[in-house]
């Protein structure tokens, strides 16, 4: 009858570690699908920057500096690795074209211009976009990394290969 009842809680143990195995791979899945939707956005941020800029250059004699520092910016945001190295360079980034948004604004001939315009509807709808997949991801790693900091699953996380998700935090600030 004892070698049943162990046999049983060793049966037990192992799915139960199985189970938990499982869910955090399941996790670490869904942490690095929302890192795709990001990512997908944020390549069609740039290729929409990229086209501004070349419609602004195109439009009208405007200062170098303000689209030089752009392009340079979103180059070095094309190069980020990772999800927190991407939000210090997108946020420098949003900084730089905020900085040309105000010049485009002092330009009526530019405000005007219908391509000039529709450009940034739609980089107002990709960053919005990218809002939305920053919530879902910065959610799903925080339950991920929860998951593998807590008992029962920080020791099945101990006994695999679960380093912690990095979070996609842009701030506006620097």
């Amino acid at each position: 009858m004892q070698v049943v009842v162990t046999f049983v809680i060793v049966i037990l143990l192992a799915l139960w570690a199985v189970s938990s195995y499982n869910r955090l791979i399941g996790l670490r899945k869904q942490v690095a699908g929302g890192w795709r939707q990001i990512d997908m956005q944020l390549k069609r941020r740039h290729d929409l920057i990229h086209n501004l800029v070349s419609t602004l250059r195109a439009t009208i004699e405007i200062e170098r500096e303000p689209l030089e520092a752009v392009i340079a910016a979103r180059d070095r945001a094309t190069t980020a690795t990772g999800p927190a190295d991407a939000a210090v360079k997108e946020s420098k980034l949003s900084q730089t074209l905020g900085r040309l948004f105000a010049l485009v604004e002092a330009h009526p001939q530019l405000t005007a211009n219908d391509n000039v315009m529709t450009l940034r509807e739609e980089l107002t709808g990709t960053e919005h976009k990218v809002g939305l997949a920053r919530q879902f991801y910065n959610g799903i790693a925080t339950k991920y990394n929860t998951a593998t900091k807590v008992i029962p699953g920080s020791i099945v996380a101990g006994f695999g290969s679960f380093p912690p998700a990095e979070l996609f935090e842009m701030n506006d600030a620097q």
